[in-house]
């Protein structure tokens, strides 16, 4: 009986032992270790306004501070979504800078189209929404897009870019503030209307709205904060890391296409790469009615290899060689 109690003490003992032993190791290991620190990843400088579409938005006050403090510090800490956002850019911007100013819309809005699709054609949303500018269906028809089974152009860059411009002019005249546009955007001209009449407000950066809409405005701000100095983010980028625009030439199509992976080889190219030109196809034929004339781009097969040498900035800032 003595003798098991003795040999309980021990154990317990033993183990207190070897517990503070691996206790006081892991606390000096982790003592002794390196503080591993990366100086390019820390807080952003927080301006003390900011310019957006023309209109002054002063960015003192706490709250305005705190909600564009958090936007930047999001945008430096998503590495690979921030990245990826430039290097798209360097092909998209060029177009949607000219349809921009062909509309006499804002440079400014490309940041919105930035932080609705991270500049992805591709991009669908959960609810519906399509293609850079992210259509819902109905509101894409309304503004002029064709959206079907086998044809929808809230993918099509260009085409969707030109409603998007109607939109946000349309918006303008109603709302005389480009801010208050951009809200509108988020959550609907109709709601940003109400709350600016219920709350008895002129700017929509000082409604109380619903976190995503109140969030909105500003992540356009760091957006473009971000793509005027990547560097200060911590992104270093190489004229070589971007994508390039595609070289390509465009085929008319006035009649039914029934097999567009027959048409894609009889053109030189792959169905998917046609696809990956033309994301507003969606699906293996293209019927064409009505008198609707569509046109495929086709991407150039001796130019559309990568040549790091020859890609050129859209931005300079955007890299460091």
């Amino acid at each position: 009986m003595h003798y098991t109690r003795y040999i309980k003490k021990t154990f317990i003992a033993t183990t207190l032992f070897l517990s503070l032993s691996v206790s006081g190791l892991s606390a000096q290991v982790l003592y002794e270790s390196p503080l591993v620190t990366n100086q390019a990843y820390s807080c952003i400088d927080i301006p003390k306004s900011v310019s957006f579409c023309g209109e002054k938005i002063d960015l003192t006050r706490f709250d305005r501070r705190e909600r564009i403090d958090r936007e930047l510090l999001a945008f430096t800490y998503m590495h690979s979504s921030s990245i990826q956002m430039i290097k798209r850019a360097n092909r998209y911007f060029p177009m949607i800078e000219s349809i921009l100013r062909e509309n006499k819309v804002p440079d400014d809005f490309k940041y919105l189209m930035i932080i609705e699709s991270n500049a992805n054609p591709l991009a669908r949303s959960g609810a519906g929404a399509a293609g850079l500018w992210q259509f819902m269906p109905a509101t894409a028809r309304e503004f002029g897009l064709e959206v079907g089974n086998t044809v929808d152009e809230r993918y099509h860059v260009e085409k969707s870019t030109r409603a998007a411009c109607r939109l946000l002019k349309q918006a303008y005249s109603r709302f005389g503030s480009w801010v208050n546009v951009a809200a509108s955007y988020n959550a609907g001209q109709g709601r940003i209307s109400n709350a600016l009449e219920d709350q008895y407000e002129d700017d929509a950066l000082d409604l109380q709205l619903v976190e995503e809409t109140t969030r909105y405005v500003y992540r356009i701000i760091a957006a473009k904060i971000m793509f005027s100095n990547p560097q200060q983010f911590g992104f270093r980028l190489r004229s070589s890391d971007l994508y390039p625009p595609i070289p390509y030439r465009e085929v008319k199509v006035e009649a039914t296409i029934d097999d567009l992976p027959r048409f894609a080889k009889s053109q030189g190219t792959t169905y998917a790469l046609l696809r990956n030109l033309n994301p507003w196809l969606r699906s293996s034929s293209l019927h064409v009615h009505g008198g609707k004339i569509y046109y495929l781009q086709i991407p150039d097969k001796t130019e559309m290899h990568y040549n790091p040498r020859v890609i050129i900035p859209h931005d300079r800032r955007w890299v460091v060689d």
